[in-house]
């Protein structure tokens, strides 16, 4: 499983408080707790302002980069932030995140040309998050082909079926296995991705909602999350899942895991 730490967001309070702050100790803490429990990526997102958008997520690379080399997930609903942005990045990371909305492909793809950069490809579309499998299988067939043209092959690429939450669409989380199922047929190496926590909007007992989700999810194929790194009950999950599947020969990561903390009782 692929994790992308969600922990430096704007629209966390505390986060947003440091933001304001400019906080630069509380930042780089988060960033380091998330590349020890083993984070592939730490998404940096500043949700501010669009006039100190720029700044701030530049800052918040900075501050990041500084404390650890885990490679950043650079998170902003605005592809001219990202493009502005990019070059401040050590290493290839991730870019979080294009669509077929308005023109985010055409600004953000080119800039992975010729380097490893991969990207997050939203199932969205000018017209919103459409609600049957097919639309969000043509928008990844468009995301992928205008991929091609430079050069980034499925591989790179981690497709978010933009799940939506159980408690106003019974569906989701059986169209997300249909979407898995049908997006792979077309292509066996892209990966799955998605905000875990999206399930369980409006629901009580939400982290049983987003552990059970996770295991099943698992299940579908899904190989790459938004998430906690440090929730061990939803990391436990993870390999508890990869293990009854029989991805986990004889249990060694399990218990590997285990024994270095990484996961531990379930409250």
């Amino acid at each position: 499983m692929i994790i992308i730490g969600e922990k430096i967001n704007g629209t966390i309070p505390v986060v947003k408080e440091a933001i304001e702050k400019r906080d630069a100790a509380f930042i780089a803490d988060r960033a380091i707790k998330q590349a020890q429990a083993g984070a592939d990526y730490i998404d940096v997102c500043a949700s501010t302002a669009p006039e100190i958008e720029i700044d701030t997520l530049t800052w918040l690379m900075d501050v990041v980069q500084d404390a650890t080399d885990v490679p950043l997930s650079i998170d902003s609903p605005n592809p001219r932030v990202i493009e502005a942005v990019f070059k401040y990045a050590n290493k290839p990371g991730l870019i979080n995140s294009i669509s077929e909305e308005g023109n985010k492909c055409e600004v953000l793809l080119p800039l992975m040309e010729g380097n490893d950069w991969e990207v997050v490809g939203l199932t969205c579309d000018d017209r919103g998050i459409p609600n049957d499998v097919q639309t969000k299988v043509d928008i990844t067939k468009a995301m992928v082909e205008k991929a091609a043209k430079y050069g980034v092959t499925p591989d790179r690429i981690h497709i978010d079926p933009c799940v939506m939450a159980l408690a106003t669409d019974n569906n989701s989380f059986l169209n997300l296995v249909q979407e898995i199922k049908k997006i792979r047929e077309l292509y066996p190496t892209i990966h799955i991705t998605g905000a875990v926590s999206n399930i369980s909007f409006g629901l009580p007992l939400r982290a049983l909602m987003n552990k059970t989700f996770m295991a099943f999810a698992v299940q579908a194929g899904m190989d790459s999350a938004v998430l906690d790194p440090l929730n061990k009950d939803m990391i436990g999950t993870i390999f508890a899942a990869y293990a009854l599947l029989g991805k986990d020969k004889h249990c060694r990561k399990y218990s590997k895991a285990y024994r270095q903390g990484t996961i531990g009782p379930i409250k």
